[in-house]
């Protein structure tokens, strides 16, 4: 293990886009979703729309968040909606899920997406026999990361002690709380290439070469 991981006893892992390869484009199948959506709830044009989306993730986390705020929307319709995708690119990954095991220490899933949507995905991949735990939009209360009280109600309902857990997650903003709180962060994907957040302790072109590189260093 490598040294500035050491003393980790529970790692904690971002689902999408992080749990696999950011290629198998199942976000990308989510966001047109989540793109018609907005068109037909808000009644505008494409363009506009899409500009709304993106004030809402600015401001709230996750277009989702928006929604609610602003549009009354019962969560589960959206998500039912948006989380209608094909996972035929997404192939489980053997070598992977036994570098998860091979952690030492519990591992837990931290994701914005809704229960549902996590086990269908976690099943699939053969890897909910994985973890330990899941806490997802609706542990939340609905209130996604990176918002500091969804850090604290996750760590409370897990009993997670920051000072020995690490993060990893694929967007460099969730990981700014979890630095702040103590723990150790792992950005992975492709938003590593220009990074340089300081409140990323690890950047990886992906979860698997990460675990790789750390079981080999």
């Amino acid at each position: 293990m490598h040294p500035a991981l050491a003393h980790v006893d529970t790692w904690i892992f971002d689902l999408d886009q992080t749990l696999y390869p950011h290629e198998a484009n199942i976000m990308s199948q989510v966001e047109a979703k989540m793109a018609a959506f907005m068109v037909r709830q808000t009644g505008l044009p494409p363009a506009e729309a899409a500009a709304l989306r993106d004030r809402y993730l600015h401001e709230h986390g996750t277009t989702l968040a928006g929604l609610i705020a602003h549009h009354n929307i019962d969560p589960y319709t959206f998500l039912n909606e948006v989380h209608d995708v094909s996972l035929e690119t997404l192939a489980p990954d053997p070598e992977l899920n036994g570098m998860i095991h091979a952690l030492p220490g519990r591992k837990l899933v931290f994701t914005n997406g809704d229960e549902r949507h996590a086990i269908r995905l976690l099943d699939h991949m053969n890897m909910a026999d994985l973890f330990h735990g899941v806490f997802h939009l609706e542990s939340a209360n609905w209130i996604p990361k990176p918002a500091l009280e969804t850090f604290e109600r996750m760590m409370q309902v897990h009993a997670v002690h920051p000072e020995t857990s690490a993060f990893f997650e694929d967007s460099p903003k969730n990981l700014k709380p979890a630095h702040a709180l103590g723990m150790k962060t792992i950005l992975v994907g492709p938003k590593t290439l220009d990074n340089t957040d300081s409140h990323v302790d690890f950047r990886s072109p992906s979860l698997k070469a990460f675990l790789n590189d750390v079981a080999h260093n």
